[in-house]
């Protein structure tokens, strides 16, 4: 348990009713969590508004209420505590609970469309055979030290990310890579954290229906940048022309890092396989499984950011020789007959194009390029025409299909991903709903040589429909597919 008023500290408080010398035993701001002598925060989200469940939490035994308007009703024995904004104290709270854990480790935020998971993983398995003990919250999974934890969001509550680090703490965790997304620093999920450093990968058309205005999507990711203390590091890929913009009004160090202009940190792509490339590093030559510009991008950000981190240069480039492709980013599979299947995350215009520009400069010409995409529902449908145009452009062959529709018709979203395909690109273009029937159908279609790309879904391995997930594995379902196969 712990002492209210010790968790209170560095809260801007607008009026206190009732005592906070008390003990609590625990902080939420789902009331439904709520036990006897916790603290309920009354965080107002986007579909609900927890304010309207104080009574609920009082009822269920809640020793302090922090709101941001006392209710009419205050009983007797309850604080309750009134604050300007809900979501900035719990982030400070929920860091005094949890003795401020950011604190006795190096914690470094990635942020960026595209690369997140990607930099950050890496770096997680970079530094751990270094031999440091380190952490991970990323999209795909939690990692404290060996143990892994399951993640649903790409960056967690509050009250989550301080419990992973408090965990992070006990095993003696020294660095800890954490993706910082733009809905986790609107919603101040990052703040009261202490980093390190921040990284930012690149910026495209993503989350339009959240932010309205690609300005305040940007603008927001530039806030995790805004509030870097002059202890820490701010590196940015100063190839795209935001990078610049997140290194306005930091107080960090500022690092750059690039490979077609001037920076701290520079490289060259000199050539290019299926299993690899060859990269100019510092120039120093390293060889990596990884390919493709937008991983040479990736690559870059590690170097730098072990090298800023204290390690030896020579050593960080043999441990990223070493390194291997994130689970669903360019993860590929060469069947018997020939054909290669590619499964990535792509499911912003900006990664998709990536992927199949990458793609296509690995082609000899010969070979058929089939393209297997959909669409997330209840997301910004003002990419859906942009990825069908792309799809359609770039590939030989198109078959749209549905990805986690979540409340929306699938067969809506999918005819707002051909509403983008120009009239000379509609022979290429199939739309099977059925992700798997697709999926099976461009196996079919596949002859020896060919390249099939699989995108949106990555790592996830379920679909979702009206609030059900079922079992979905995309890297699975088209390497049966081309397993089955009898050519």
């Amino acid at each position: 348990m712990k002492l209210l008023k010790d968790i209170l500290y560095g809260v801007s408080l607008s009026a206190v009713s009732g005592d906070t010398n008390v003990m609590v035993n625990n902080v939420h701001f789902d009331s439904r969590k709520v036990e006897m002598d916790d603290v309920f925060v009354a965080v107002r989200g986007t579909l609900t508004d927890g304010h309207k469940y104080i009574q609920k939490a009082v009822d269920s035994g809640a020793r302090a209420i922090v709101c941001e308007e006392l209710p009419e009703l205050m009983v007797n024995g309850v604080t309750y505590l009134q604050v300007a904004n809900c979501k900035s104290a719990l982030a400070v709270i929920a860091s005094n609970f949890y003795d401020n854990p950011s604190k006795n480790l190096k914690l470094v935020g990635v942020t960026g469309t595209n690369g997140k998971t990607t930099v950050t993983t890496l770096l997680y398995h970079l530094f751990k055979k270094a031999g440091f003990k380190v952490g991970l919250i990323s999209t795909i999974k939690v990692m404290v030290d060996d143990n892994e934890y399951k993640t649903t969001h790409t960056t967690p509550d509050v009250i989550t990310i301080n419990d992973y680090l408090s965990k992070m703490n006990a095993a003696g965790v020294e660095f800890c890579f954490m993706e910082v997304s733009s809905h986790g620093i609107h919603q101040k999920r990052a703040e009261g954290l202490c980093f390190e450093g921040a990284i930012f990968t690149n910026l495209s058309h993503d989350h339009l229906d959240y932010h309205k205005t690609f300005a305040d999507y940007r603008d927001t990711k530039k806030k995790l940048f805004d509030g870097l203390p002059k202890t820490a590091f701010a590196l940015v890929n100063i190839d795209d022309k935001n990078g610049l913009v997140m290194l306005q009004n930091t107080k960090a160090k500022k690092y750059t890092y690039a490979l077609k202009s001037f920076a701290n940190y520079r490289g060259k792509i000199l050539e290019k396989q299926f299993n690899g490339q060859l990269l100019k590093v510092d120039d120093n030559e390293l060889w990596s499984k990884l390919i493709g510009d937008f991983n040479a991008y990736n690559l870059l950000a590690i170097y730098a950011t072990a090298d800023i981190l204290g390690l030896e240069k020579m050593e960080t480039l043999r441990l990223m020789s070493e390194l291997d492709n994130v689970d669903g980013r360019f993860q590929y599979y060469i069947s018997k007959d020939k054909i290669t299947a590619i499964v990535d995350y792509a499911h912003t215009p900006d990664a998709l194009k990536n992927v199949l520009i990458t793609i296509n400069a690995l082609r000899t010409g010969n070979e058929n390029v089939i393209t297997v995409v959909g669409c997330g529902g209840d997301r910004d449908k003002s990419k859906r025409p942009v990825m069908g145009h792309i799809a359609s452009e770039m590939s030989n062959q198109v078959i749209f299909t549905s990805d986690n529709p979540r409340t929306e018709s699938p067969t809506a979203i999918i005819e707002e991903m051909e509403a983008g395909v120009e009239p000379q690109n509609t022979r290429k273009v199939l739309s099977i709903e059925n992700r798997k029937q697709a999926i099976k159908t461009a196996c079919k279609l596949a002859l020896a040589n060919d390249i099939i790309l699989v995108a949106g879904k990555g790592h996830e391995t379920y679909q979702e429909t009206n609030g059900v997930r079922v079992d979905f594995d995309d890297f699975k379902e088209v390497k049966e597919a081309l397993e089955s196969l009898k050519k």
